[in-house]
């Protein structure tokens, strides 16, 4: 099947973007230091060329490079669906894409967000799988706090003040709502980017006999003690520079072997974590298209 289109890359700056800005970005989006200290961090790079307003660009999401498939797309069909969670939140909500003139029963997949909720380069990757011919359910961790709130900043707070524990089962509850679907074959895969990643792994060891195609992009691994649960196949997508993610990888491949667990794992080279995500200054087109490829062909 054919890669969907995806954008030109941004221009070549005269001054590349240091990989510490991409380091310090990473920190800040996961909450590891706050917007003060990226920002003062950010302007000691200005003295080598590089205006605030370049790096910030570089590093920010524009969601508008992000829609691959509009969500008029006649080839596609696009609503938002609620499903009952009751070790989660009591009711989750989430993005529903379907074919638009699918013959028989087709195969579903869960799309998982990052940490700030179901932004608009998500909804888009829920598009792209339904125009390829899956079934697509991207539900929204922030439904609890009234949905993604349009920015990220503000998401990535809120699904912060979430409790951890129940978002899973939110998650667990929308698998297993998206697996019952009238419309698909019964097969369900899962694909999930950073926090997402996570979660595809730890829906692969909590529902080993719900999920069969699991596809992390930069996620941590499931918690060690439910790793041998694991029965799902897994494509795990890492990127080179991504050294808080990888740190993992050793240890997690270990216990995927002793588990007889089929996996494969793809490092890109010179990538950053979340590339690909076509939003930002860290996509990259290439193994961006690559890695989709491989997605959409492990999880028919």
């Amino acid at each position: 099947m054919i890669p969907p289109p995806v954008p030109p890359p941004p221009a070549t700056l005269s001054h590349p973007i240091p990989q510490e800005a991409f380091d310090w970005y990473d920190e800040y989006a996961h909450g590891l230091i706050d917007r003060r200290t990226f920002m003062t961090r950010l302007g000691t790079l200005t003295a080598t060329g590089l205006s605030m307003s370049v790096l910030l660009g570089a590093l920010m999401p524009d969601y508008a490079q992000a829609e691959q498939v509009s969500f008029n797309d006649p080839e596609i069909k696009a609503t938002y669906v609620t499903f009952p969670s009751p070790h989660g939140h009591g009711e989750g909500r989430g993005y529903l894409v379907t074919p638009a003139k699918a013959t028989g029963k087709v195969g579903l997949v869960l799309v998982v967000h990052e940490n700030r909720g179901l932004n608009p380069y998500i909804a888009d990757v829920a598009r792209r799988l339904a125009k390829a011919g899956f079934i697509a359910f991207a539900p929204d961790a922030l439904h609890p706090k009234g949905g993604y709130p349009g920015n990220d900043d503000d998401g990535r707070a809120l699904q912060a003040s979430l409790d951890r524990a129940k978002v899973e089962q939110d998650f667990i509850a929308a698998a297993t709502f998206l697996k019952a679907h009238e419309g698909g074959n019964g097969r369900l895969g899962a694909v999930g980017f950073c926090f997402g990643g996570y979660v595809v792994n730890m829906l692969a060891a909590t529902l080993p006999d719900v999920l069969n195609a699991g596809v992390p992009f930069y996620g941590t691994p499931a918690a060690k003690e439910i790793r041998k649960n694991i029965k799902a196949p897994l494509l795990i997508h890492l990127a080179e520079s991504d050294e808080r993610v990888n740190a993992a990888w050793p240890e997690y491949e270990s216990d995927l072997k002793a588990a007889g667990v089929e996996y494969t794992m793809h490092l890109y080279p010179k990538c950053q974590h979340g590339f690909h995500n076509d939003s930002t200054g860290r996509y990259d087109p290439e193994n961006a298209a690559l890695a989709w490829e491989r997605t959409v062909a492990s999880i028919k």
